[in-house]
């Protein structure tokens, strides 16, 4: 009968009793005391409990331990072999717990922490720290600037140099995507608030945003307030002819321009005024006339009594 061992957790092992009756392997769990009784002279047992470690390693079991019950080399190389094995499992487990708190808890500032390593599990480590490090930089840097846009700040845009080296590939992709719409932002809120104080404030008519480079959403809010600006200019525009006509005199001039809510009121207001002022003139202008015209009548009739009395005292 030869004895292999296999273990699946710290501290114990697998006795595999190759059986001869019926060419089949049965794994049976025991202790390392148990596993210490296979004679050190069993070189090839041994070493198949070796192997058998090994295959189990390769699988990506680093729960397997072996016995620390020999003496001599093969006592050692059990020795390292657990060594290697727990700094595997170890190293596995320190992925995986950064792997969930960084994405799933969202913690971008927590790293692989593994103490008394060197030589390349170092180099593995740094590593991994280095790769976190680089995705969570750029994310920090879009979160920073995006917040500062929702808070209304323009003034914050994505760093594209990192710890002195310049950021690369789908980082700088979006990056530059970042610092462009800021930069539309900017334009775009400068040149609105350029036409409001022009129009609102100054009374300049006729001002109009200009927004190179944008489209969608953008374009679409720089034409609506183009279009703001535009209605805006041409109903007071009309309104002021209408009323300085009516100053001047002149009340053949009427509001046309198209208008709605409370401008479409004023415009019927003034419309209406235009209309009643026409109607006032109209109205004094004929008493005018009849009463002028009476008071000729009178008057060539009160001459001519004047003169017919003359005429008899003669």
């Amino acid at each position: 009968m030869n004895n292999v061992t296999k273990t699946r957790k710290p501290g114990h092992t697998l006795l595999l009793e190759e059986q001869e009756d019926n060419g089949q392997e049965e794994d049976q769990v025991v202790t390392e005391k148990e596993v210490s009784k296979i004679p050190n002279t069993n070189i090839n047992g041994r070493l198949k409990l070796l192997l058998k470690s090994l295959k189990s390693v390769k699988s990506g079991d680093f729960s397997v331990r072996l016995p620390l019950v020999d003496d001599g080399v093969l006592g050692e190389i059990y020795e390292v072999f657990n060594d290697v094995v727990s700094l595997n499992e170890r190293l596995a487990n320190e992925i995986i717990r950064t792997s969930k708190v960084i994405g799933e808890e969202g913690k971008l500032t927590e790293r692989v922490a593994l103490l008394e390593i060197s030589g390349a599990w170092q180099v593995s480590a740094n590593s991994m720290n280095s790769m976190i490090n680089n995705l969570a930089q750029p994310t920090i840097e879009v979160a920073r600037v995006i917040t500062a846009v929702a808070k209304g700040d323009l003034s914050e845009k994505m760093t594209l140099e990192l710890e002195g080296r310049h950021i690369k590939g789908e980082f700088l992709r979006i990056g530059n995507t970042v610092n462009d719409m800021v930069d539309q932002l900017n334009s775009f809120g400068a040149e609105v608030t350029r036409v409001a104080k022009e129009v609102g404030t100054e009374g300049k008519l006729g001002g109009q945003a200009e927004v190179k480079g944008v489209g969608g959403t953008w374009k679409d809010l720089t034409d609506n307030v183009n279009m703001l600006a535009g209605n805006l200019t041409s109903q007071v525009r009309n309104i002021a002819q209408v009323t300085t006509a009516v100053a001047n005199g002149d009340l053949t001039q009427k509001i046309t321009v198209e208008a709605k809510g409370e401008i479409l009121q004023l415009k019927d207001t003034i419309n209406r005024m235009v209309d009643q002022l026409n109607s006032f003139a109209a109205e004094v202008t004929r008493v005018a006339k009849e009463v002028g015209a009476e008071m000729r009548v009178a008057e060539t009739t009160w001459y001519g009594e004047i003169a017919h009395l003359i005429s008899l005292h003669d």
